[in-house]
């Protein structure tokens, strides 16, 4: 019987893999889709024990550890940094693990962590990492637009109150957040597209579906979707209410000057 450990955090936004692969000796250019695996091999001289060990980079700032202890995985991200501007300010927050047993005498099972096979093949570790991966990914971006959504809960209070004291530049910064969650949702984490080796097995296109499902990835971006197009729609509320309010400002500006000019006319007229 063999176990493997996977252990998945999400560091950043976007990491480049072509600057990264080039250090550990890739000449190659990695596709936006494709992940970065590091070997043993890779690894010696990074970590104190590499046997049995590796991980898979991720384009949108996943690391999935395979066999790593958890000071093993601080020596490998401190290594990191010191090549990878992107990753200096980071922290193991949004963190998630999973077990693959391969056992010849047990039947496939599969729950929410742990996996048993029969029988390992190549493209098992690079399912489990995959959905890992985005699975922690996505854990970030849902701790981020929660506390978004607690600061349009503020500005929300403020109008109940009747004050709209918000300048166009928070609003500004408000939804460029909200879209970049959006954008970063579908893009970096790629969460509608599904690994290429799964285009051509259908064993591995079962599996992902199963872990896919396991994980809610799609229901979770639903989630994420829905409340990025609330938040949106907030925002235009805001938008339109502001610039409303500026209007009417001007308005009554040039009412006051008008009339001041025609007071300021009769005074002089007066005078004369």
């Amino acid at each position: 019987m063999a176990e493997i450990h996977f252990k998945a955090v999400s560091l950043c936004n976007e990491l480049n893999l072509n600057h990264l692969g080039r250090h550990f000796g890739f000449s190659r250019k990695f596709q936006w889709d494709e992940p970065l695996y590091l070997s043993s091999k890779q690894l010696d001289g990074i970590v104190r024990f590499p046997q049995d060990k590796s991980l898979y980079i991720f384009s949108f700032g996943s690391i999935v550890f395979l066999n790593f202890a958890h000071h093993e995985m601080a020596d490998f991200i401190n290594y990191l940094k010191k090549i990878e501007k992107d990753i200096l300010n980071t922290s193991l927050d949004y963190f998630d693990d999973y077990n693959l047993e391969v056992d010849p005498q047990k039947e496939f099972s599969i729950n929410y962590d742990r996996m048993t096979l029969a029988e390992l093949k190549d493209f098992h570790a690079d399912i489990i990492s995959t959905v890992l991966a985005k699975s922690t990914a996505l854990d970030k971006i849902e701790d981020g637009i929660n506390k978004l959504l607690d600061d349009i809960e503020d500005i929300i209070y403020f109008l109940e109150q009747g004050h709209l004291n918000i300048s166009d530049e928070r609003l500004a910064r408000i939804s460029g957040k909200i879209l970049s969650f959006k954008y970063n949702t579908i893009s970096y984490v790629m969460l509608l597209d599904k690994p290429n080796i799964t285009w051509i097995n259908e064993e591995s296109q079962n599996l992902y579906n199963e872990l896919e499902k396991l994980f809610e990835l799609r229901d979770r971006y639903e989630k994420i979707r829905h409340k990025t197009e609330t938040l949106l729609d907030i925002t235009d509320v805001f938008t339109g209410l502001a610039h409303a309010k500026r209007g009417t400002r001007l308005e009554w500006m040039v009412i006051i000057l008008i009339f001041t000019e025609i007071l300021l006319s009769i005074i002089m007229y007066i005078w004369k």
